[in-house]
């Protein structure tokens, strides 16, 4: 096997390392997808079936990526058969198999954030709670993180420290909720993300016989990205490597930023612990970046107490050091940083899509898109709405899932709302005749007379659509997916013809329909086999189900400057990185700072700036403003504490217009390879640090407290809102006017049109 020449000494030694359970801790840039691709083909050398390897990514496209150079690899053209996916894919795959076992069907819906809202919503409506204090988004955050924890309603029940939490945040009725959202997605036939991994590991702890046949199919598994799973899928993985346990994990503890999702970092931290004579391995050279930038994000990280201590380190140049640039305001470093920019791309000639843009939260593009749009500078924006979250993609969706699963009452009354002839009051009796009858939404409109329902206009037009879907239902398995969605967009009224070219909204809406019939075509394509000359449209909504925020970005190829929080830039890399923001309260996130908070909020904020450090390959800049529009006022901010943690030596401040002191009271020297030879030793002896003082701004505090503003909240176009005048209607763009210098947006009112209002004063509410 000359291809594994290719490999250092230690991704080697983990590729070649196969007698049991295996850690491998891989830092930034050291090449761990490398060493999972190699470490799958290996086993495939070793004569292991592709079908017995359980290989589990975070992404689909990693998955994909990966399979694809196997193949390449070890010209395996049986390494298509490898389970290889994401857990929720993977779960989704063992389910439809099992789901009778379960009580659903094979056709389950998977339920994404929007349709959860909107069933929680319907939910609170009914108990009658204050939508104010029970906003949909937070209580399925509540309900998702109980779920990551391996906590059903009747264990909620059942703990009362659990109860006191949620009382204490006003949700006195959680419990109520949440065990009416699974009694509804039991009988709407649908899983939430979490109901997939959950259900799964019911599956197995219910039914012996169905583990022991998981456990017989799997010689080896391996997990990617393992500082990121949750306690769910820690038991999972536990219950599918027993009892032979051949798992390798592969992961950086130093990169786990992601415990609001439920992840927890114990897992790989205590790996060795679970998984009794497993062995440690780690990739500790990076291919990534200069040594200023490695050494850089060292003497940051070594600040953590929660870690497994490694010595990473570059063989690349020193490269520039990571340059600090304080600006007076929020938006004088939105304006310096694209001048920045523009400077790199005509005099250093760096292409627009080598730069990246950082943040920790989506609030704050706002102000770089401005600038950026005003310099003429081709961007992108991570983290807007999907593609498949769109209104119109949505809508024909709905149409797809209720003719696929009769039992989707949420897909059913989005196809209501654009379905002509029967309104919102028709539908609330038929919700509360089902409800009372305890039947589908479906059921009662295909014969509601049956249910006890008058009025014979009524009951013709709801027959009339159950009929329609009815139809279309018993062809959902002998027509092709396309097929299909042409008939599903003929029931629905939907035409992919453009009447009025000047109508920018209507022409962004048929070309995303017009793309979206194409991806269904295409997908045809890619899945067609000599066996299966005829893809089902429920193949297509399976895997789109399963996308994640990653999968769906957009096209990387086209020459812009890409702005994304550092959430969203993990497992990415940029020549040029911009890290902003760096004040206390942004970047640590106020959440994270003061001496009530658990330790471990503020250690995950450092290894969350330590990510942003390592994205950068060659150039880092280091940005903060001392002065900012926050919530509605402008503040004097402070600059981050985690400035502090980088020795002064890999950083120099800037000579731009606003250049500030930058100074750090101890000096970081990166400890020999030899003191990190055991898993947990203890860190290097640091001195106390105390964050040093900005040169004092002029104290205008008097002046700033009155000043009361918006521009902080994301007003972006598109946004809906309300006013207390003139009712609902959707934001056009915000603006600066260049006579006043007062901040505008202009609002299409749904009843009073086209409305340009002060932004300072305008007081509106996002709906």
């Amino acid at each position: 096997m000359d291809w594994l020449d290719g490999l250092n000494d230690s991704q080697r030694a983990a590729v070649e390392y196969c007698d049991g359970p295996e850690l491998v801790i891989a830092g930034a840039g050291s090449g761990k997808t490398r060493v999972l691709t190699y470490k799958i083909a290996y086993l495939l050398e070793q004569g292991i079936p592709a079908n017995r390897i359980l290989a589990l990514t975070f992404t689909n496209k990693a998955a994909r990526e990966m399979k694809e150079r196997i193949q390449r690899l070890v010209n395996a053209e049986d390494a298509r058969y490898l389970w290889m996916g994401t857990f929720h894919s993977v779960c989704g795959r063992l389910l439809r198999s099992k789901a009778e076992k379960l009580g659903y069907t094979k056709d389950f819906t998977i339920y994404d954030t929007t349709d959860s809202k909107s069933l929680i919503k319907s939910i609170c409506k009914e108990l009658e709670l204050e939508d104010k204090v029970y906003k949909p988004s937070l209580v399925l955050s509540r309900i998702s993180s109980l779920k990551n924890s391996f906590v059903t309603p009747a264990d909620y029940a059942a703990d009362t420290s659990l109860q006191r939490e949620d009382k204490y945040a006003r949700l006195y009725n959680l419990y109520d909720i949440y065990r009416l959202y699974q009694i509804r997605m039991k009988s709407n036939n649908a899983m939430d993300f979490d109901d997939m991994l959950l259900e799964t590991l019911k599956l197995m702890r219910q039914f012996p016989e169905i583990r022991e046949e998981y456990q017989q199919l799997f010689l080896y598994l391996l997990v990617d990205e393992y500082q990121d799973t949750n306690k769910v899928q820690y038991l999972l993985v536990k219950e599918l490597a027993a009892p032979q346990n051949n798992i390798c994990v592969v992961g950086d503890d130093a990169q786990s930023i992601y415990s609001f999702r439920g992840a927890d970092i114990g897992n790989i931290l205590n790996f060795q612990k679970q998984f009794s004579n497993a062995k440690l391995f780690k990739l500790e050279r990076n291919y990534r970046s200069t040594k200023n930038i490695v050494n850089a994000s060292n003497s940051l990280i070594v600040k953590n107490k929660e870690q497994i201590f490694k010595d990473v380190y570059s063989e690349k140049e020193d490269g520039p050091q990571l340059c600090l640039e304080a600006y007076n305001t929020d938006k004088l470093e939105a304006k310096g940083v694209v001048d920045q920019i523009i400077r790199s791309h005509s005099r250093s000639q760096i292409p627009y899509n080598n730069i990246a843009i950082l943040y920790r939260t989506n609030v704050q593009s706002r102000l770089f898109e401005d600038e950026l749009r005003k310099q003429n500078i081709p961007y992108r924006v991570y983290g807007n709405v999907s593609f498949y979250q769109r209104k119109e993609i949505k809508d024909i969706v709905s149409y797809l899932r209720i003719a696929v699963n009769p039992l989707d009452n949420e897909a059913l009354l989005r196809a209501i709302s654009i379905y002509s002839g029967i309104g919102a009051t028709t539908m609330k009796k038929v919700v509360l005749c089902a409800t009372e009858h305890k039947e589908s939404y479906l059921k009662i409109m295909t014969n509601p007379a049956e249910f006890g329902m008058t009025g014979d206009a009524m009951i013709k037009k709801l027959q009339s659509f159950a009929q329609k879907i009815e139809n279309l239902s018993e062809n959902s398995s002998n027509l092709s997916a396309s097929e299909f969605v042409s008939k599903a967009l003929e029931v629905a009224g939907i035409s992919l013809n453009i009447t009025d070219p000047f109508d920018t909204d209507e022409m962004d809406r048929i070309q995303n329909l017009q793309s979206f019939v194409q991806q269904i075509k295409d997908f045809e394509n890619e899945h067609k086999t000599e066996d299966s000359e005829i893809i089902p449209i429920h193949e297509f909504l399976y895997e789109v189900s399963l996308l994640t925020d990653q999968d769906d970005r957009q096209n990387e190829s086209t020459d812009s400057v890409t702005l994304m929080t550092v959430h969203s830039a993990k497992g990415l890399e940029f020549p040029v990185v911009f890290i902003t923001g760096l004040e206390d309260g942004i970047f640590p996130s106020r959440h994270s700072m003061g001496e009530w908070h658990d330790q471990r909020e503020l250690e995950e904020e450092r290894r969350l700036f330590y990510v942003a450090i390592t994205r950068a390959m060659e150039r880092c800049y280091l940005c903060y403003a001392k002065q900012r529009f926050v919530n509605g006022e402008i503040k004097l901010q402070k600059e981050s504490i985690f400035l502090n943690d980088i020795d002064e030596q890999y950083v120099k401040s800037s000579n731009l217009k606003y250049p500030e002191t930058y100074k750090t009271h101890w000096s970081y020297t990166a400890p020999s390879r030899a003191a990190f030879s055991s898993a947990h030793p203890a860190p290097p002896a640091m001195p106390s640090i105390k964050p040093d003082k900005l040169t004092k701004v002029a104290d205008n505090k008097s002046q700033i407290s009155n000043v009361k503003s918006q521009i902080d909240a994301p007003w972006a176009a598109g946004t809906r809102i309300r006013h207390a005048v003139f009712g609902e209607g959707t934001v056009q763009r915000v603006y600066e006017d260049q006579m006043t210098g007062n901040e505008k947006i202009e609002i299409l009112f749904d009843t009073k049109g086209q409305k340009t209002l002060l932004l300072t004063y305008a007081k509106l509410e996002r709906i």
